[in-house]
């Protein structure tokens, strides 16, 4: 592979995440900014959000050759979730916690395998892997804790959608780079 492909399709990755973590931290805001949400709204919105997160990463799984299989099984699990959720919008509320845990748990385990497949740097592979843990985390204490309080758990949904959607925004664009020319900037400036 050319280093000038590697390069685009390391780009067509990023953006796919980068995407989803933008879908991720508008979801997240929703829940923060509506906290009298309806478990039928709650439902719809889920799963339009993991529907498009899915959609998004199956057409860019298509246009990279690296990642391929990484972004394909993410997308896959994110639309037949994503399809389960709107199809049945009357679920109740201790299954759709048990649905949004069990996702929690399966992509922070997809995305702690990206951490090591993906030909990323080792800041972005240890920011993957640390959003990763904090997902199974979050999944492992909603299927502990599921009737701890519906506001609790909405901030608890939300908080953890903020911060993997931040999480992957920063992976997306390359943290470590990021950090790197900001210290860079920083140092010609105080020079």
């Amino acid at each position: 592979m050319e280093s000038s492909q590697g390069i685009a399709e390391l780009k067509r990755l990023r953006w796919a995440i980068g995407i989803n973590g933008a879908l991720s931290m508008v979801f997240g805001a929703v829940i923060l900014i509506w906290p009298s949400i309806s478990l039928y709204a709650l439902t719809i919105l889920f799963g339009a959000y993991v529907l498009a997160g899915g959609i998004v990463g199956l057409v860019n799984a298509f246009s990279v050759e690296f990642g391929r299989g990484w972004l394909a099984v993410w997308s896959l699990l994110s639309i037949g979730l994503g399809l389960a959720v709107l199809f049945w919008p009357s679920i109740s509320a201790l299954a759709l916690l048990y649905v949004i845990a069990a996702y929690a748990i399966a992509v922070g385990v997809i995305v702690i395998g990206g951490a090591f497949w993906l030909p990323i740097s080792n800041g972005d592979s240890l920011l993957l892997t640390l959003s990763g843990l904090v997902a199974i985390l979050f999944g492992v204490v909603m299927f502990a804790k599921p009737g701890d309080g519906a506001l609790v758990l909405l901030a608890l949904i939300a908080a953890f959608s903020l911060v993997f959607g931040i999480t992957e925004l920063i992976v997306a664009i390359g943290g470590p780079r990021l950090i790197r020319r900001q210290v860079q900037s920083a140092t010609r400036a105080a020079a």
